[in-house]
């Protein structure tokens, strides 16, 4: 990960377009591939980003250096830095991941051991499927043959979300696996993340945790 502390201004030029003024900010380069620029509130949430993959150019304009980032669609983040204050790398390794509590670790058994709950045909290619990025919950297969990732939380927010959109992107890489849909599964989902992951081609599962342990009738819903 690379960590650059600049005052810069900050444009963005895509489907929509978006100027920061020239402020001192905290600019984080990812091993994956994303950049992500940061003030100092806002909690974790970026002031504009590129998600992977994207291609990083580091230039220069009227003696002014300038990092221009473009992604797969064509859409660039551009960074005028003015004055770099602190600029260091450092070598993170593999994460080991979020580890889940007991009730989202068994509804990862549970809905491994009952993929047709999720459909006629559905069928387990893997439980923790390993990436560079960090296991996917669950990798399979749907009645088309189509490859599947399933990332399961005991409550779906929008990180959730994102970390689902991650792992699509990193699996569709992959010709042996590709195309790869998602499929985002949770007990309670909020409104913003189904949302979001509509916007983004994924579909929604509401998980009934006592159903799928057999206690009560199946109420597994797909949206």
């Amino acid at each position: 990960m690379r960590l650059v502390i600049a005052r810069c201004s900050v444009d963005y030029a895509g489907r929509l377009t978006a100027h920061l003024p020239s402020a001192p900010r905290l600019i984080l380069v990812k091993a994956d591939g994303s950049v992500s620029v940061h003030a100092d509130d806002r909690a974790y949430k970026p002031l504009n980003w590129m998600s992977p993959p994207c291609t990083l150019k580091e230039g220069e304009e009227d003696g002014v250096a300038v990092w221009t980032v473009v992604n797969k669609a064509g859409e660039k983040l551009i960074i005028t830095m003015e004055e770099i204050l602190h600029d260091s790398s450092h070598e993170l390794g593999v994460d080991p991941g979020l580890i889940k509590d007991g009730v989202e670790a068994h509804l990862q058994e549970l809905l491994a051991d009952r993929m047709e709950t999720l459909g006629e045909g559905w069928s387990l290619i893997r439980r923790e499927y390993p990436t560079a990025i960090g296991p996917v919950d669950i990798l399979g297969r749907d009645a088309e043959g189509t490859t599947v990732a399933i990332e399961i939380k005991r409550r779906g927010e929008i990180d959730g979300v994102e970390q689902l959109t991650r792992y699509l992107e990193l699996l569709n890489r992959d010709p042996h696996l590709a195309p790869v849909r998602g499929v985002f599964a949770a007990q309670e989902i909020k409104p913003q993340a189904r949302v979001l992951a509509t916007d983004r081609g994924i579909d929604c599962v509401v998980l009934d945790y006592d159903a799928l342990r057999g206690i009560e009738d199946d109420k597994l819903r797909l949206f």
